[in-house]
């Protein structure tokens, strides 16, 4: 059920993508997208306590009313032929540009952490965003506030299987980036999803730092922090990881 569910918010995020293609041709188009790929290894702590491998592809796509992000992450690891982390995210958003720096957003989130205390995350979200600074096209602040809806699925032992918890949520988030040099980036993300039923709050920080090492290859330093004020039995409130990968540009 979830998965048709996220199927279909993807479809709909993409559909204006699919149109802005259409209108300016497969030449124009083509020059409006940008990508990265990473690799690299994760050290964790809280609910896994492993060093992981890490990947991570991004892709954006903007033109004048629209921009359009996608993101997928992963972790895995594996020690004795026992998996010890395994870990799948991915996110997807469409901002409408109504103004210069305002934007409507419409987001997608889904995840798989086997070591989380649920099956899976999912949510749905849209709102109002404001790029409430900005110095060239590398150094920018974008502020966000939205509600939504989540779902959740919990791992409970016992003849009822698992459970589905799902509720209303409202959302506010950030992105600073800040171009230290022609080659350097710091970048910080910041966001809070608050339950407006249970009032569990998920809090997530990564804060990032970039270096372009020759053509479109760099290197890429990261601390991520997650918070839940009302975890699962027996997992952790908050799971730290830091990774030091290479980031390829296209």
């Amino acid at each position: 059920m979830h998965l048709r569910t996220l199927t279909s918010a993807v479809t709909a995020l993409l559909l204006p993508l699919a149109a802005q293609g259409q209108e300016a041709g497969k030449d124009e188009d083509a020059k409006k997208w940008q990508g990265e790929a990473e690799l690299g290894a994760l050290i964790t702590s809280g609910n896994t306590e492993e060093t992981n491998i890490n990947g991570r592809v991004a892709l954006q796509h903007e033109v004048e009313k629209w921009r359009n992000t996608a993101e997928f992450r992963s972790a895995y690891s594996e020690t004795d032929d026992m998996t010890t982390a395994e870990k799948y995210r991915t996110t997807v958003e469409t901002d409408y540009k109504f103004s210069e720096r305002q934007y409507w957003f419409v987001r997608a989130f889904h995840e798989d952490d086997r070591f989380s205390g649920y099956d899976f995350q999912s949510s749905l979200t849209t709102g109002y965003g404001n790029r409430v600074w900005t110095e060239g096209e590398r150094s920018f602040l974008d502020l966000s506030v939205g509600a939504g809806y989540r779902l959740n699925r919990l791992e409970v032992a016992g003849p009822d299987g698992d459970r589905k918890d799902d509720e209303a949520i409202a959302r506010i988030s950030g992105r600073y980036d800040q171009a230290l040099s022609e080659t350097a980036l710091f970048r910080q993300t910041l966001s809070v999803e608050m339950g407006l039923d249970d009032q569990t709050t998920t809090t997530e920080s990564e804060t990032s730092l970039q270096a372009n090492i020759v053509g479109t290859l760099s290197m890429k330093a990261a601390y991520r922090v997650q918070h839940l004020s009302d975890p699962p039995a027996n997992a952790e409130r908050t799971d730290t990881e830091i990774s030091v990968s290479l980031l390829y540009g296209f």
